[in-house]
């Protein structure tokens, strides 16, 4: 008999990831049933919007706002490719509006406004549409008044192609957390991995409470960057949370498996 020519058997791609912190080569399945967390050392990898959602809100509760928002693209801005066909290619590869989801949902039966910042978009980087849906979500928790909380997942700062329209977001939204906190609001704020530049500067670092998931680098400018700036070197790790925690610059350190009842809990505390 002829040696039969059979197509030889691999292993399908994406079946497995290797996890950066511990190396250890895992199956991505299992981590995203885990909410995304490496079975063997507990590394919190990215998670999408849609995830944190399904994580955190009771079944089928989230009513999503302000989905009709679409940046006009005010300085026609062009590198590689210009700012609109650059929108529109995150739009199709991540099957977000924007780089923030925002509406309402419960946990637990307890109704919440929820804000998140996708860093898969554009890197969360905060633009005219980020910032604008941020303030309105803060407005409308003011209005219902209801608590509101703000998960940032921002690495990106202010977006350059909107300019200062972009910049100015950062004092527009931090100015709604201002009068929602003078209305005696609730604000929980969140820090995930990465929450750098702009969105550090403003809205994740204002909450009541900042809380704030392990080993997520947090902070203004990158250590390459403050080297280049200033030639200063920092201690070792000074941007992640367990640092930022010793040093009282965050409340709590939460693993995501339990953010939803630590939540829960924190929003009947402060509500009695």
């Amino acid at each position: 008999m002829g040696i039969i020519d059979r197509p030889k058997r691999g292993v399908p791609e994406g079946l497995f990831r290797k996890c950066p912190s511990c190396k250890a080569t895992i199956f991505r399945k299992e981590a995203e049933d885990k909410l995304f967390v490496c079975p063997e050392c507990d590394h919190h990898f990215y998670m999408p919007a849609s995830s944190r959602i399904a994580s955190l809100l009771d079944p089928d509760s989230f009513e999503e706002w302000f989905t009709h928002l679409q940046s006009l693209d005010p300085l026609e801005f062009k590198d590689r490719k210009s700012y609109a066909e650059r929108i529109r290619d995150e739009q199709k590869k991540t099957g977000l509006q924007e780089a923030a989801v925002v509406g309402k949902g419960f946990i637990r039966g307890r109704p919440i406004v929820l804000a998140i910042t996708d860093f898969a978009f554009m890197a969360g980087s905060m633009g005219s549409v980020v910032g604008e849906k941020l303030t309105l979500a803060v407005e409308r928790a003011t209005a219902l008044k209801l608590p509101l909380i703000i998960i940032s997942g921002s690495g990106g700062g202010a977006r350059m192609q909107e300019g200062i329209l972009s910049l100015m977001q950062m004092a527009k939204v931090s100015a709604a957390l201002a009068r929602f906190d003078q209305a005696g609001g609730l604000y929980i704020s969140v820090l995930t991995h990465p929450t750098m530049g702009g969105a550090a500067a403003s809205f994740a670092t204002l909450g009541d409470l900042v809380l704030a998931e392990p080993k997520a680098l947090i902070g203004f400018a990158g250590s390459r960057t403050i080297w280049n700036t200033v030639k200063l070197e920092l201690p070792e790790g000074f941007q992640t949370s367990e640092f930022l925690l010793e040093h009282g610059f965050i409340d709590r350190i939460v693993r995501r498996a339990d953010l939803r009842t630590e939540l829960a809990r924190i929003i009947d505390y402060c509500e009695k």
